[in-house]
């Protein structure tokens, strides 16, 4: 730990940088969206850190931690402007369920059945009138482990 405190005391701008590298390569590996103002942040904390010498560790958290939360808000207020149909990610399987047909492999009883669909059966529920096995229906909804579906 004496290393990264002396590193620290020493070139304050390299820490910060590497910590904006390391949140930014973690961004690109696994595409969160949560890790790219924080790592902008960083990267804004460390040019501070070397034009204002002086600012101390406390005044950098300070700064990162204010300039994260600012670049976060203001950004989902940006893409929600820009882009107001954005829906949720598209490799989502669940949510691709929605619209496309269902084969009944268990009858429904009170509304409750299972569905096959997309290779794996799910359970199921539906309002009305119960398909029997091998009929079609239409995947209306996603809750969790299961499917709110509708008759053709």
């Amino acid at each position: 730990m004496e290393w990264l405190a002396g590193l620290y005391s020493t070139q304050p701008f390299w820490l910060w940088l590497g910590v904006g590298v390391i949140l930014l390569g973690i961004e690109a590996m696994f595409s969160t969206e949560w890790l790219l103002w924080p790592a902008v942040s960083a990267g804004i904390t460390a040019v501070l850190s070397a034009v204002f010498a002086d600012m101390g560790i406390w005044v950098e958290l300070a700064v990162f931690a204010a300039l994260t939360v600012v670049l976060t808000l203001v950004s989902r207020r940006f893409i929600k402007k820009v882009n107001p149909d954005d829906v949720p990610d598209i490799n989502d399987v669940q949510l691709r369920l929605i619209g496309k047909p269902a084969r009944v492999v268990e009858p429904f009883h009170n509304g409750m059945g299972r569905v096959f669909i997309s290779g794996s059966e799910w359970a199921a529920e539906i309002e009305g009138a119960s398909p029997l096995v091998g009929e079609n229906v239409i995947v209306d909804q996603v809750m969790g482990g299961r499917l709110r579906v509708s008759a053709m």
